[in-house]
């Protein structure tokens, strides 16, 4: 795996349901090395800090793999890495074997995954179609966002280097689905909650479907 895109974002403003709002889910590629911090990459435009930003989604990671699909869906889109609202575009990136809690080298930094994106009405705004949230939550394949265990510079060309394996099998799409089946399967719960990365409180939130 390999950043292929380093991605920022400005402040856009938007009308919904009568009211002005912004976002910070409109990134471009920039030809520097971006600098990712403890709680959000410098720089970068964060609106809804109780959504995005943070110790758990301090910098997001989305796949080269998967843009042919989507150009496919909206083939009149003006297309550019970033689309998606990632911090790094990473060739390679598979969420079927990508673990939560896998530590990686990116450039100078370090850092840990932590938890697959959910969309929310701004990735419609991005697209101009509130439809793609069910269409991405349907594909499975949503990017991971890290946490930064050591700060550090990254720039398109970096590798990803595997540090440390999880030893814990959940993988990212794994959590993905598990958040959005009815039905939850108690083996993926049951690695779910014993994953010393996935945050507390997403725990909190599955626990009510562990069967005793």
């Amino acid at each position: 795996m390999h950043v292929i895109s380093t991605n920022i974002g400005q402040a856009v403003s938007f009308t919904w349901n009568g009211k002005e709002e912004k976002t910070g889910i409109f990134k471009y590629p920039v030809p520097e090395a971006i600098q990712l911090q403890k709680e959000d990459v410098s720089q970068d435009t964060i609106i809804d800090r109780v959504h995005h930003g943070g110790t758990n989604k301090a910098c997001y990671l989305f796949s080269s793999l998967h843009y042919p699909h989507w150009k496919k869906e909206y083939p009149d889109l003006k297309w550019d890495w970033g689309m998606f609202g990632e911090n790094l575009t990473v060739e390679g990136l598979d969420e079927t074997l990508v673990r939560v809690g896998n530590i990686y080298r990116i450039g100078t930094a370090m850092v840990q995954v932590t938890q697959p994106r959910e969309p929310c009405y701004k990735l419609g705004v991005r697209f101009n179609d509130q439809g793609i949230l069910k269409k991405f939550i349907e594909y499975g394949r949503p990017g991971t966002y890290v946490r930064i265990l050591e700060e550090g510079w990254v720039e398109k060309g970096d590798r990803l280097e595997l540090v440390e394996a999880s030893g814990n099998e959940l993988t990212v799409a794994q959590f993905y689905r598990l958040l959005y089946l009815k039905e939850k399967p108690q083996d993926i719960l049951a690695l779910f909650m014993e994953n010393p990365s996935v945050p507390q409180y997403k725990k909190d939130r599955l626990r009510k479907y562990l069967r005793v």
